[in-house]
């Protein structure tokens, strides 16, 4: 029997509160030994400055954003730059960067499908009231028409000599100018860093206000212009909203990367080639193995089908043949009767305690493996009872998103074409 709930019900479906920054003098303090290392932090946690998001706003983000994951690498182009054609949606998580000389500090969003960092500058129209004071920077410059980088957009044009830039986000636009400027994580430089300088946005509510640092396989991403310093390596684990400290790490080169950690293959799709594409092979509700078709974990480079492991999403897509399965699996766990009713785009909400019924899930990749706990694929109201699993279906695209990599170790290999996964607290 299917139960909708009623629409104020919705409204306790809530993440924490927000703390303000100033309050938490530490939080962005640069206390680990490895100079590579930096703090990962929750938007919703008590160091972030910015709004918390309710479960079902960030579900409607997610709902965007795979529609532009969809989309991309076809005839509309997104994010300009390079092969990759992604559209930015906020992310979930934020790290600590400085930009320029004297160094100016930004958090900037942590997001895997972009492939360009970008920040908005002085003077823009339409941005947050944070902005990059290029002018202050003494190792500021704008790049010109005829510069390498400027080639590698796909939509750019000049104002005089400068390499402008117009993408589409969301449903909004964006104009940049392209500009370099050093950049520093941690307590590593990169100087000569290729950025986008927003110069103005429309309609942009979802773009992060501090900007956007790409982690995506394009030549212009932080990985792709940092090669001789961390070596194409980074990895993060993330931490969830039940983490004491909302804080994980993203930790970049090969230095200090976990020894016992499985691989899996790193392939590329060349419909999206930015997207980190991964070999999934089966997934279990419980101890038991899912009978799911093959083709829904089909690598197709026609249509861009196949599994991506993403940072900006939050919540798990799978296409629907395999969505239904894993769905109907978990249902049947559950028992006849517990009631099944839906909230927002959830469609197996419970208001009994879910138990021993479904402990675990485990998603299984060719050579590894993601075990997940409860709290990486159940959410739960803050009032009213309400339990959810945190999956969706989506047309061709499986999406492994944040939720359920939380307190995992998610290791990017670049230079030897794998991803590695091992359980880690993230705290």
């Amino acid at each position: 029997m299917e139960l909708s709930l009623k629409p104020p019900l919705l409204l306790v479906f809530l993440f924490f509160s927000l703390v303000s920054a100033a309050r938490e003098p530490s939080c962005y303090s640069d206390d680990h030994r490895d100079s590579s290392t930096l703090k990962v932090f929750h938007t919703s946690s008590p160091c972030s400055p910015f709004p918390s998001k309710t479960v079902l706003e960030m579900q409607a983000d997610d709902h965007i954003r795979l529609a532009s994951l969809l989309v991309s690498g076809g005839g509309r182009s997104f994010v300009p730059v390079g092969s990759g054609r992604q559209i930015l949606q906020t992310p979930t998580y934020i790290v600590k960067a400085k930009i320029g000389t004297p160094a100016q500090t930004f958090l900037m969003a942590l997001d895997t499908s972009t492939d360009m960092a970008m920040l908005p500058c002085t003077g823009c129209v339409g941005c947050a009231s944070t902005s990059f004071a290029f002018a202050k920077s003494t190792t500021f410059r704008s790049l010109n028409c005829g510069a390498s980088q400027c080639k590698q957009l796909q939509n750019s044009n000049c104002l005089g000599t400068t390499c402008l830039m117009n993408m589409t986000y969301g449903a909004s636009s964006i104009a940049a100018n392209l500009a370099q400027d050093n950049i520093t994580l941690a307590t590593d430089s990169v100087a000569g860093f290729s950025f986008g300088c927003i110069q103005k946005a429309v309609g942009t509510n979802s773009l992060p206000p501090q900007g956007v640092l790409g982690l995506g396989r394009g030549s212009l991403s932080l990985i792709s212009q940092s090669k001789s310093l961390y070596k194409s390596t980074f990895s993060y684990c993330l931490p969830s909203l039940n983490s004491p400290k909302f804080s994980g790490t993203l930790r970049l080169g090969p230095s200090g990367q976990p020894k016992n950690i499985k691989y899996t293959p790193l392939l590329s799709n060349p419909r999206r080639p930015s997207l980190y594409y991964v070999k999934l092979i089966g997934i279990k509700v419980g101890p038991k193995l899912v009978n799911i078709p093959p083709a829904a974990f089909a690598l197709n480079p026609g249509n861009g089908a196949g599994t991506i492991i993403d940072s900006g999403t939050v919540f798990t897509r799978l296409v629907t043949p395999a969505y239904t399965a894993v769905r109907d699996e978990f249902r049947r766990r559950m028992g006849r009767k517990a009631v099944v009713s839906s909230l927002g785009g959830f469609d197996t909400c419970y208001a009994v305690q879910i138990g021993k019924q479904v402990a675990t899930m485990t998603f299984l990749f060719e050579g590894a493996e993601l075990t997940m706990k409860q709290d990486n694929f159940l959410i739960h109201s803050a009032a009213g009872g309400i339990t959810c699993l945190a999956m969706s279906a989506s047309p061709s695209l499986n999406v492994i998103a944040n939720m359920q990599q939380q307190n995992h170790r998610i290791l990017f290999d670049l230079s030897n074409s794998r991803i590695g996964i091992s359980a880690e607290s993230c705290t």
